[in-house]
């Protein structure tokens, strides 16, 4: 195969906080029936590579369950692949450490070219076009950006490319940024070049964007391919809200088309029944996935499967995901529930115009959404407040007053 891709899918995801305690970030559900994953692995599938390696590292269990033999994706035919690679002894320390350390799996691939992806950005995109670009421009390493907003241009690697987009000056995460031209953590390498850079650099926590890329800008010919399409990082807990949440706008305003029959985003799906919509339920603008039963009022809210809301309950501008149960007269807004959680009769979660920032960490925690870790039971009439972090280890039962005060976190 030419091309043989590898999907870097190991990182802990720390600003998703709870929702990735007990998993990595690529498979934090999304969207309803999805997994953050089931993008990148679709946009290789509708891509035509089928030759494909998944490189772990923590907590990996829920990762390996989901793709198991590749089969949704079509990677379980004779002429295709996906790989799981975990690290043998050492963690890897860096994005192209955790290329190094596989090095031996790239040398046994005789592939052309090495397309390197991150498993847990939200985009379609077809990676031919990229690589069609890379081979007539002759380049040794093509690196996918995309125009952003130059305040937001310090969370990136950010890139100046010339009249012929060869990159002439690349700066990770820098202060004062010059460019709003961000990297999107896509690259496409000459496999030779890829093996040469990876055997000649000894730098412990060896990165492509601290490392490999400026090295590389200085002698070979380093070229931007540039992406106008949607893409976005749902790294935290304000973007992974919004992210889904956009997902329910009307078809004009829909920034992601999820409903192409051209490019299907692809998933393992439970074998569940229809949506059931009771007699008295109201719902305006969501998400519904299959096996969730709706008898209360849902808002501007996406539902994964399974979800149950009960009568007289009312979930607002809010992600649940699967299992989730939200009991008779419970109100939930501005919230992310994770699994198999319950949130008891009457009980209010995400309430009130206290918008305190999460005393802990503010940083997490501070435009009013409040996060219920998985299993949890949140009594009946309980009040939990904006900007809470509630793990799943937390007691809730013996809470003061049954009352949750904006801004808090409770393990």
């Amino acid at each position: 195969m030419e091309t043989l891709a590898l999907i870097l899918a190991g990182g802990r995801g720390s600003r998703l906080d709870i929702l990735s305690e007990n998993r990595v970030k690529p498979s934090v559900p999304f969207a309803g029936k999805y997994r953050i994953i089931d993008f990148t692995l679709s946009n290789c599938s509708n891509s035509g590579i089928f030759n494909i390696a998944i490189l772990t590292q923590y907590l990996p269990f829920s990762l390996n369950d989901h793709i198991g033999s590749g089969k949704p994706w079509d990677l379980d035919r004779r002429d295709s692949k996906v790989t799981l690679l975990q690290p043998h002894s050492d963690w890897y320390n860096g994005t192209a450490d955790a290329v190094r350390k596989n090095i031996h799996y790239i040398e046994q691939s005789n592939s052309k070219y090495v397309l390197i992806l991150s498993g847990d950005h939200i985009y379609k995109m077809d990676y031919r076009k990229m690589i069609d670009q890379h081979i007539q421009s002759k380049a040794d390493l093509t690196v996918a950006c995309k125009v952003i907003d130059i305040k937001d241009a310090h969370r990136f690697g950010v890139l100046e490319a010339d009249a012929n987009n060869k990159i002439f000056n690349f700066a990770e995460k820098p202060k004062e940024p010059k460019s709003n031209l961000a990297s999107m953590g896509i690259y496409v390498f000459n496999t030779d070049v890829l093996l040469d850079q990876l055997r000649s650099n000894t730098i412990p926590d060896l990165d492509f964007g601290k490392h490999i890329i400026p090295g590389m800008i200085e002698t070979m010919n380093v070229i931007a391919y540039k992406f106008y399409d949607y893409w976005q990082d749902v790294g935290t807990y304000d973007s992974y809200l919004q992210t889904n949440l956009e997902l329910i706008e009307t078809v004009d305003k829909i920034p992601l088309d999820m409903y192409d029959h051209n490019w299907k985003i692809y998933t393992k799906s439970e074998e569940l029944p229809a949506v059931k919509v009771g007699s008295k339920a109201l719902i305006r603008q969501a998400l519904l996935s299959n096996g969730s039963i709706v008898a209360g009022h849902v808002e501007r809210s996406v539902l994964s499967p399974g979800v149950i809301v009960h009568p007289l309950a009312k979930v607002s501008n809010s992600v649940l995901l699967n299992n989730v149960q939200i009991k008779a007269g419970a109100i939930v807004e501005n919230c992310i529930i994770d699994k198999n959680t319950i949130v008891g009769e009457n009980a209010m979660v995400g309430f009130g115009t206290d918008n305190t920032p999460n005393q802990e960490n503010p940083g997490l925690l501070s435009s009013g959404i409040t996060v219920l870790g998985k299993n949890i039971n949140v009594p009946k009439n309980m009040v939990i407040g904006r900007n809470c972090r509630i793990f799943r280890t937390a007691d809730l039962i013996n809470v003061p007053d049954n009352l949750v005060r904006s801004g808090s976190t409770l393990r």
